[in-house]
């Protein structure tokens, strides 16, 4: 599967959510930036950029179902030459799933870029006035610990986004960076 295809996949299934496609778009952009920063040659960068887009696709049917979210998706994907390990870590990326061992580095960043996109974006919309690129680190890993703010964010969730391999601030701050690279396209 290539990228167009794999956008018009994420299109049917998201395209009526503008946060569920403003999220696809930014894992997209994360998962590039982080394999790449990993050390992950290009190729391998891009299909983790590929996964990173079309990890949520079953998210409008499972929203209150999540141990069904990750396997539909893997299920739509059907023959799109996903290797096993790739479609297990879109199976196991849910946040929900914390009590499982992170089997590769994909799976992990699919889990740690969930957590770390999401309130990069939530960041966002609560500051109108700023745009991502103004976003610092230090103000998202605040919000990552301020329950009111997120309370799916539990200490089990930042650990995942630290056992990446980087520090959390340098984690975000990539994210942060790679978000503001496409700051038009996720209307924020």
């Amino acid at each position: 599967m290539n990228r167009d295809e794999a956008l018009a996949l994420v299109e049917r299934h998201l395209g009526s959510s503008a946060n569920l496609m403003r999220h696809s778009l930014a894992s997209e952009a994360v998962l590039r930036a982080l394999a790449l920063k990993l050390g992950k040659p290009a190729d391998e960068a891009e299909r983790w950029a590929l996964l990173g887009l079309l990890h949520d696709l079953d998210y409008m049917e499972t929203a209150d179902e999540p141990q069904n979210h990750g396997p539909i998706t893997v299920q739509r994907l059907g023959d799109g030459g996903f290797s096993p390990e790739e479609l297990m870590a879109i199976s196991r990326h849910n946040a929900e799933v914390l009590g499982l061992k992170r089997e590769s580095d994909l799976d992990l960043a699919l889990t740690a870029g969930e957590v770390v996109t999401g309130l990069i974006v939530a960041a966002a919309l609560v500051r109108p006035d700023k745009k991502i690129s103004e976003l610092k680190a230090s103000s998202v890993i605040k919000k990552m610990k301020d329950k009111a703010f997120a309370r799916s964010v539990n200490r089990d969730h930042i650990r995942l986004c630290e056992q990446i391999g980087l520090p959390l601030a340098d984690f975000v701050a990539l994210a942060i960076t790679a978000m503001s690279a496409i700051e038009d396209r996720l209307n924020l």
